[in-house]
């Protein structure tokens, strides 16, 4: 069995799944577990490699899908030479990943003629039968079951916490800073699971652009910068231009030192195992006095309010 990965989430349920002996090839993001890095990878997007500003990389993507339709390249040689069983690739978003009908076109010329394997989910419970989608097309379905009640016992074990609480405060889970967006898809759900009510994003729905000046009108008092593909130190690269907009030093969150940097490239936008890390890490954000503690450090990095 030979399968090849071009999705980050997807190399993680193949991990979670025990089955890193088969993956032979995967895509230029895909960094975990830090084994897969030795492997080929068979994508490549020259947008995010001379480190540009998030302005610059939103300015960029607009211009080459207007002019390409598509942001990524695949390595049709490199493709032909792994000779893969299953390909593992989504349509859920065109930014994230590459664009289905360009792997399945691909596919479709292979002498190997590849199972495609589509992850697209829009929640939580999506991410879980996603798992279980790979689990039965590679034969694993008890392992995939047992790999969920695990993931799922932990969310049970923060809603059930997070459902004492009396009060929700406003959390903004930002997925970009320049422009503002929203979170969208899973993001505000678990927001909601975490004790917090997310002001901006909707469940199941795309992110979206979000005016500043609705931002000041909307007061969040906790702001989780979780930028898409960015590590902190490109986020916290990024933060002064937050920093120097109007109103920024008047937001109760920035008021109450509760802005906090997390790593979204790890885990707020990677529909995978590590999601569920995800929604422990907004839990100790949004309700330190309940939370606290209770789950190891993933590198969250907590602001000191500007002067």
């Amino acid at each position: 069995m030979r399968i090849v990965s071009l999705l980050p989430a997807a190399t993680e349920i193949i991990a979670l799944l025990g089955q890193l002996d088969h993956l032979v090839g995967i895509s230029h993001e895909c960094d975990f577990p830090a084994e897969v890095n030795s492997l080929p990878r068979v994508t490549h997007c020259p947008l995010y490699d001379a480190g540009h500003s998030s302005a610059e990389i939103d300015r960029r993507v607009r211009e080459t899908f207007a002019t390409d339709g598509t942001l990524y390249r695949l390595d049709e040689p490199l493709l032909r030479e792994l000779r893969p069983d299953f390909i593992l690739t989504q349509q859920l978003c065109d930014v994230c990943a590459v664009g289905y009908g360009s792997v399945a076109a691909l596919a479709a010329n292979l002498p190997t003629r590849p199972i495609l394997v589509n992850l697209e989910p829009k929640c939580l419970a999506d991410i879980f039968e996603n798992i279980r989608h790979v689990g039965k097309a590679l034969g694993l379905n008890e392992r995939a079951d047992a790999a969920n009640a695990d993931l799922e016992k932990r969310v049970a074990a923060v809603r059930t916490k997070a459902a004492e609480l009396g009060r929700r405060p406003k959390v903004f889970l930002m997925e970009w800073i320049d422009p503002p967006f929203c979170s969208g898809h899973w993001g505000p759900e678990l927001v909601k699971i975490a004790g917090g009510e997310e002001i901006f994003g909707r469940q199941g729905e795309r992110s979206v652009q979000v005016p500043w000046e609705e931002v000041i009108a909307a007061q969040p008092e906790v702001i989780v910068l979780a930028c898409c593909g960015y590590k902190p130190e490109q986020t916290l690269k990024d933060l002064p231009i937050l920093q120097h907009l109007s109103g920024w030093n008047n937001l109760p969150a920035v008021n109450q030192r509760r802005v906090y940097v997390v790593d979204g490239n790890a885990y707020s936008h990677r529909p995978g195992p590590r999601i569920v890390d995800s929604l422990e890490i907004l839990a100790e954000i949004i309700h330190p006095e309940l939370f606290g503690g209770m789950f190891p450090d993933r590198g969250v990095v907590r602001l000191e309010k500007s002067a």
